[in-house]
C-alpha cells in the first residue's frame, strides 16, 4: 500500500432533525404591513443592542449574564420576546465562532504550502503530492509577501479567538460592503437601504410545547389565520383582545401542512419568522419545528438489497445501481446541473437534480444512496494549486455542504438511507478497473460512470477492483473463494471446475504419459505435420 493513505470506514448518515416550510402571505392591507413594518424595525432594535452586549461578554459569557440580558429586555417587549432575541443573538454569536475558527483552519493550508515552497531552489520541479519551487525571483518575492500578509491574518485571528472577539453585522457583512459598490451592484441608495433596514428587522418567536397551537407569540390557527403579540409600546395598534393584532392574509402550508397540522392541533412547539422579500415585495412566513431523533439503520441493513453509487461533479451526478454483491446492473444514469446564476438558480438546480436521482432509486428497488464524503476546505487555498484558477473555482462553486444536506432530508422522505464513504482514489481505481470492461459500442462509459461504481462498491463493503488476488499456494481453492462478488453460499458462484479429461475424477494420469501427441505449428510452412492418416479398412459383408 506504500504512499496510499488509510481509508476510514463507510457510515450510514444521521437522517434530518428539523422542518422548515414556507408560504406567503398575501392580500395585506396597508395597515398590516404598517404594522409589520413597526414591529420588526422595534425588536430589530432590541436585538441590535442585546448582540452588542453579547459581543462585548466574550467568553465571560454564562447563564447568569444570559439571565441578566433577558431581564433587562423584558422591561420592553414581552418575556417570551426577551427569550426569542437573547436566544438569537446566541446563536448568531455562536456562529460566528465557529466561522472564526474555520478561517483560521483554512489559512494553514496556504501559510504552509508557501513555506515549502519559498524554501526550494527556484525552478525545482514538484511531484504530485508536494509543489515545485517557483519559477522566477519575481515570484519568489511576490509569494513571499503574500506568506507575510497571510501569517499576519492569521495571527490576528488566533488572538481573536483567544480573546473570544467576534465581528458580526446585523444584515450581513456582505450587503453592508454592497453600500460601496451600488453600480456594480446595479442599485440606488434607496433600494439598497430598504434591503438593510428589512434585513435587520425581527420578527420571529420560537414554540412552546403546552401553549395553545404551540406558539403564543405569533399564533397560527388550523384555519391558517395569522395573528401577532404586539409588543408594549405598540400595544396601541392592536385589534384583537389581549393586545394581539391579527393579519388579514391566511396561510396554508401545501408541503407538510398535514404534519404541521396535527402539531398545533396537539399543541406542540412551531416556531415561525415573518420576513420581507425586498426584491418581489412580499411577505412570507415560514414554520419550523423539529423532530425526535430517528435511529438510523444498520450499515448491513442498508447494504441488503444493493447500492446506488453516486460520483457527484461539477456539472452532473454519475449514478450506477450495483446489486449486492457489489455488480453493475444495468446502464449508467447521468443527472445534470447549472451551478451559474444566482444563489437560488444554483439551490433550485441541486434540488431538481437530486428529486430525479431519489425518484430513480426509489424505481431501482435499492434501500440506500452511497455518496462521497466530499470535503474541500483544504482544497480552496489557491496557493495549492497555483494558477489554476478554473480548477480554483470549480472546486469552490460545487456546494458540498447544501448538497449533503438536502440529499439527506430529500432522501429520509423517500425511505432511503444515505452511505458515506472516504472519497480517495474512487475516480482514478474505478477508471482503472472499471471503464474500459464496460464499454460496448452502444454504451459509453466515462470516468464519472466508473467512479460512481467505486463508489457503490466501497459502501457495500467491497474492494473496487473486480477480483481479489489469486490463492498463494496453488491453482485451487485451497487459499479461499477467489471472487470479491459472492459468498460461497450463493447461487451462482463460481464453483469447482469440471475435469476437462475423461479419466474418473481423482485419478492421475501415469507418470510420463500424454493424452495426445503434440500438433504441427499453424504458422510455420515447413514443419512436418504429426498427424496421421489412418484408411479405414471395408466393412466384411456376408
Amino acid at each position: 500500500m506504500g504512499g496510499l493513505r488509510k481509508l476510514t470506514a463507510s457510515f450510514v448518515v444521521s437522517g434530518p432533525c428539523g422542518v422548515a416550510v414556507r408560504d406567503r402571505l398575501k392580500h395585506l392591507t396597508s395597515q398590516d404591513e404598517r404594522v409589520l413594518r413597526a414591529v420588526g424595525a422595534h425588536q430589530g432594535t432590541l436585538a441590535s443592542r442585546d448582540l452588542k452586549v453579547r459581543c462585548g461578554e466574550g467568553l465571560k459569557h454564562g447563564a447568569q449574564t444570559w439571565a441578566a440580558r433577558k431581564r433587562d429586555l423584558t422591561k420592553e417587549p414581552s418575556s417570551r420576546i426577551a427569550g426569542a432575541i437573547t436566544k438569537a443573538t446566541h446563536d448568531q454569536w455562536a456562529l460566528a465562532r465557529r466561522c472564526q475558527a474555520a478561517h483560521i483552519r483554512q489559512l494553514d493550508p496556504g501559510i504552509k504550502t508557501l513555506r515549502h515552497r519559498l524554501s526550494l531552489p527556484l525552478g525545482e520541479k514538484g511531484t504530485k503530492r508536494a509543489a515545485g519551487g517557483y519559477r522566477s525571483k519575481g515570484e519568489w518575492f511576490r509569494k513571499s509577501r503574500r506568506l507575510a500578509a497571510l501569517e499576519a491574518r492569521h495571527a490576528a485571528a488566533v488572538a481573536d479567538w483567544q480573546a473570544g472577539r467576534v465581528r458580526v453585522v446585523r444584515g450581513g457583512k456582505r450587503l453592508l460592503n454592497t453600500r460601496h459598490h451600488l453600480t456594480e451592484a446595479g442599485l440606488t441608495e434607496d433600494e439598497w437601504r430598504e434591503r438593510w433596514v428589512a434585513g435587520r428587522w425581527f420578527l420571529a418567536a420560537d414554540g412552546e410545547s403546552g401553549k395553545r397551537f404551540g406558539n403564543e407569540t405569533i399564533r397560527v390557527t388550523p384555519d391558517g389565520e395569522v395573528s401577532i403579540k404586539l409588543p408594549v409600546p405598540l400595544a396601541h395598534l392592536a385589534n384583537a383582545r389581549h393586545g394581539r393584532y391579527t393579519l388579514a392574509s391566511t396561510v396554508a402550508f401545501a408541503h407538510r401542512g398535514a404534519e404541521w397540522a396535527d402539531r398545533i392541533t396537539a399543541n406542540r412547539a412551531v416556531a415561525y419568522r415573518i420576513h420581507f422579500d425586498t426584491e418581489r415585495g412580499r411577505w412570507y412566513l415560514t414554520a419550523s419545528w423539529q423532530r425526535p431523533a430517528v435511529q438510523t439503520i444498520p450499515l448491513e441493513t442498508a447494504r441488503a438489497r444493493g447500492m446506488v453509487g453516486v460520483d457527484t461533479n461539477a456539472d452532473h451526478f454519475a449514478a450506477y445501481r450495483l446489486d449486492r454483491h457489489g455488480n453493475p446492473v444495468g446502464e449508467p444514469h447521468r443527472f445534470g446541473y447549472d451551478l451559474s446564476g444566482t444563489a437560488g438558480h444554483r439551490d433550485a438546480q441541486i434540488r431538481h437534480a437530486l428529486t430525479r436521482l431519489i425518484n430513480w432509486a426509489v424505481r431501482a428497488g435499492v434501500a440506500a444512496i452511497g455518496i462521497e464524503d466530499l470535503d474541500f476546505t483544504p482544497e480552496k487555498t489557491r496557493e495549492k494549486h497555483g494558477g489554476r484558477k478554473r480548477f480554483r473555482q470549480l472546486i469552490s462553486g460545487m456546494p458540498t455542504a447544501k448538497l449533503k444536506a438536502r440529499l439527506v432530508s430529500m432522501a429520509a422522505e423517500q425511505g432511503l438511507a444515505v452511505v458515506a464513504v472516504d472519497p480517495a482514489y474512487t475516480s482514478m481505481w474505478g477508471a482503472q478497473h472499471w471503464q474500459k470492461p464496460l464499454a460496448t459500442p452502444r454504451r459509453k462509459m466515462s470516468r464519472h460512470d466508473a467512479a460512481g461504481i467505486a463508489i457503490g462498491r466501497r459502501a457495500l463493503g467491497h474492494p473496487v477492483r473486480r477480483r481479489t488476488a489469486p490463492p498463494p499456494h496453488d491453482r485451487s481453492d485451497r487459499a479461499g473463494h477467489r471472487t470479491a462478488q459472492a459468498e460461497p453460499g450463493d447461487r451462482g458462484r463460481e464453483g469447482t471446475r469440471p475435469p476437462t479429461t475423461d479419466r474418473p475424477p481423482g485419478r492421475l494420469p501415469p507418470s510420463g504419459e500424454r493424452k495426445r501427441e503434440p500438433s504441427a505449428s499453424k504458422t510455420v510452412r515447413d514443419a512436418p505435420s504429426t498427424q496421421r492418416w489412418v484408411h479405414d479398412s471395408p466393412m466384411c459383408t456376408g
